[in-house]
């Protein structure tokens, strides 16, 4: 019989955060494949994505922008769960950050500036939270 392992909603969230993380770069990619053609972008060099439509410029940028704010999550989720802090403070932390980058990547691909703005702080007060109780405070 498979054993089940339960995860924390922290673990559970870092996870999704990961995937999504894994797929956001096929929307932009289809599209500089359709706009560029399939030969030039698996050749070199790979053509700046400047020439994509505005969508797709702007996806692009939501994609790195979580790839750089997704090691920081993930370093506090593991240090959380390893060190015992992770609690509902840590949990409504992960939750601050998946649903507020989740939230940044459709309205920074929108084209929305306070609101993809208004979204990264919140991701970003939940990477704080989750600091907060492995400082212990």
């Amino acid at each position: 019989m498979k054993e089940v392992i339960l995860m924390s909603i922290d673990l559970r969230l870092l996870a999704y955060s990961a995937f999504l993380c894994i797929l956001l770069w096929v929307p932009y990619i289809l599209l500089a494949i359709k706009t560029f053609g399939l030969f030039t972008m698996v050749g070199y060099p790979v053509p700046s994505y400047d020439g994509l439509p505005q969508w797709g410029q702007r996806l692009y940028r939501a994609h790195m922008n979580l790839v750089e704010n997704l090691a920081p999550f993930a370093a506090l989720v593991i240090v959380a769960h390893i060190t015992g802090a992770a609690n509902e403070t840590t949990a409504l932390g992960a939750r601050l950050f998946f649903w507020g980058r989740l939230g940044q990547i459709v309205l920074h691909t929108a084209g929305i500036p306070f609101g993809r703005t208004l979204m990264f702080a919140i991701g970003w007060a939940g990477n704080l939270l989750i600091f907060s109780q492995i400082i212990g405070y």
